[in-house]
């Protein structure tokens, strides 16, 4: 399905990250991973790591300079550069009188600085290219509100628009940009939490598929976006969510 493609995954060492890796490394793809953790934060990838189908290099995705050296590496290994999926991301849940500055920083740096950034430095070798596949992640937060998530929510609304307006701008040259909303998923970022809530059966008695989503239920649509099958589509952000947001509903 992927074969010949060379793919970076942000993120890439836990998280939606990492199956994302996987996926797109068992359909073909030379797979680079990167991450300011080190790779034993994400040993699941050893096994695949060592038969020479997903490579890891360390970048920090808030910096630019560390995204221009990634990318430059990448190019001198693959001479080019197929699909760039943008998983790195984090989230503070504070009521928004209680955020500070450093908080919006840090999540605007991760969130939506770094991904365009990203998007920016591999969408040059794309447009040089000729043709690219970028996949964003957003969030339900980009379109509904979020309780104590002001910071999270308006990274991600930018992930949605940065996402459209790459699309309007690229797409002559070949270059298709969509992102993924995913609903409710089990992931480490969201477990903590989801323990806690203490409201979770509530939760999942909105989502009309009756359960939480998991990482694995992304990856079809992941697949479809950084493929050829996806070829009249751009600007999009599809929402994956068990039907959560047919309400308008919040969690």
């Amino acid at each position: 399905m992927l074969k010949g493609k060379v793919a970076i995954v942000t993120g890439g060492t836990g998280g939606m990250g990492v199956h994302f890796a996987k996926a797109l490394s068992d359909a073909g793809a030379e797979t680079i991973i990167t991450d300011i953790k080190p790779l034993d934060s994400g040993t699941a990838l050893k096994a695949k790591q060592d038969g020479g189908k997903i490579t890891y290099i360390q970048a920090d995705v808030s910096q630019k300079s560390s995204l221009e050296e990634l990318v430059k590496k990448v190019l001198d290994m693959y001479r080019r550069i197929d699909i760039l999926m943008n998983c790195a991301g984090v989230i503070v849940r504070k009521p928004a009188l209680e955020t500070t500055e450093r908080d919006w920083d840090w999540t605007i740096d991760i969130n939506m600085k770094g991904l365009f950034m990203f998007c920016q430095a591999a969408g040059k070798q794309m447009i040089n290219q000729g043709r690219g596949k970028i996949v964003n992640i957003s969030s339900l937060g980009a379109t509904y509100a979020l309780n104590d998530r002001a910071v999270y929510c308006t990274s991600k609304a930018g992930v949605s628009q940065i996402t459209r307006t790459l699309a309007l701008e690229w797409g002559k040259h070949g270059v298709y940009v969509n992102a993924i909303a995913p609903g409710v998923i089990r992931t480490p970022m969201n477990e903590a939490y989801i323990k806690t809530h203490g409201k979770i059966d509530e939760v999942i008695g909105k989502i009309p598929l009756g359960r939480l989503g998991k990482p694995e239920d992304l990856i079809g649509t992941a697949l479809f976006l950084a493929s050829d099958a996806s070829d009249y589509l751009t600007g999009q952000t599809l929402y994956i969510d068990g039907g959560y947001t047919l309400g308008c509903l919040v969690w």
